[in-house]
Formats: structure tokens, C-alpha cells, sequence
């Protein structure tokens, strides 16, 4: 370990660290001691960047969401069929569920953090990468010509971010681009 990293560097350790844990071992597992040894720093680093618990889920939260910035960032081709629309939007979860790690502790804090509007917005309605992705699901069923495009985008985001939970939860066998499909035919 470097001892002149910068404080944004460790910031981003201990928040690396929390999501491991919580990916891996469940959010009763986010504590200062356990991030101390999972980011392998000396005992009493994490609580530098996060007095109490709140904060080192703020941090973590905040890591999350950092990371997952440019995870929706795609062009989307104009005069699209709508099954050429589900197909790019297939590619498109299957980026999204490239980082399973941090899918996992997404859906782990979004569970735990339900009551915490602050922070659980962070995560959904207000994340950079849903923001974007609601751009991107706008674009795409407007290239294929879907009437009042702007008022389903939501309705699509969501089953996409249904997907994207199934699979990092493994509920069962989804085929994103069957179910893609299914939608944009049923539009009308």
C-alpha cells in the first residue's frame, strides 16, 4: 500500500471494499472492522472516511454509484425495428450485468435502505446510470417509431431493472432478449 495515497484514493479503497462485502457476505457484514481488513488497511482507517455506520453506507453508496456512471453510456441507432430495438436493448443488459459484485450489493442495498429515501435514490431513481439508461430506452423506442415514446420509458426501465435483478439473483432462467421482444410487440 502506497502511504502518500490521496484521501480520494482511499476513499474509493474502503468504498471498494464495502462492496465487496456486502456482494459477498450480506450487509450485516458492512462494518469499519471488516472494511478495515477486506481493503487491508491498519484497524480504525474506515472510520477516518465514515464516523458512524450511516456514513459508511453514504460512502459505499456513493462508490456504487460512481462506478456504475458510465455503464448505460451507448449510442442508439436511428430507424430501428422494434425487434432490432429489443435486440440493442439485449446487448444492452448484458452489459449492464457484466459487474455482477456490484448488481449484487445494489440489490442488497436497495433492499436495506428502503426506508432511506436519501440514499436508496442514490441508487435507483437518481443514479447516473438509470438516468442515462431512461435516456437511452427514450431513444430506443423512438427510433422504431413507438407513439409517445416518453410515456413508456419508465415502464421499460423497470423491466429492465427487473432483469438485471433476476439474474444477479439467479430467481430463475431469463432470456432478456425473449422478454424484449415480448414487450416491444406488445406495444401496439
Amino acid at each position: 500500500m502506497e502511504a502518500d495515497m490521496s484521501a480520494a484514493g482511499r476513499r474509493e479503497q474502503v468504498g471498494d471494499a464495502g462492496i465487496r462485502l456486502v456482494a459477498r457476505d450480506g450487509i450485516r457484514a458492512l462494518t469499519h472492522l471488516r472494511v478495515d481488513a477486506e481493503a487491508d488497511l491498519p484497524r480504525g482507517s474506515t472510520s477516518y472516511y465514515a464516523r458512524t455506520r450511516h456514513d459508511l453506507l453514504r460512502l459505499v453508496v456513493n462508490r456504487l454509484s460512481e462506478r456504475s456512471r458510465d455503464d448505460a453510456q451507448i449510442d442508439v441507432p436511428a430507424g430501428m425495428t422494434r425487434i432490432e430495438a429489443a435486440d440493442f436493448l439485449t446487448r444492452l443488459v448484458d452489459r449492464l450485468a457484466r459487474r455482477p459484485i456490484d448488481l449484487t450489493a445494489r440489490t442488497a442495498l436497495v433492499v436495506e435502505l428502503r426506508d432511506d429515501a436519501e440514499l436508496r435514490d442514490v441508487l435507483t431513481v437518481d443514479a447516473p446510470w438509470r438516468k442515462r439508461l431512461a435516456t437511452v430506452c427514450e431513444q430506443a423506442l423512438a427510433s422504431c417509431a413507438v407513439a409517445q415514446a416518453h410515456k413508456r420509458v419508465s415502464d421499460l426501465v423497470s423491466l429492465i431493472d427487473a432483469m438485471l435483478m433476476y439474474r444477479t439473483c439467479r430467481v430463475a432462467q431469463l432470456s432478456a432478449r425473449t422478454t424484449l421482444r415480448a414487450y416491444f410487440a406488445g406495444l401496439g
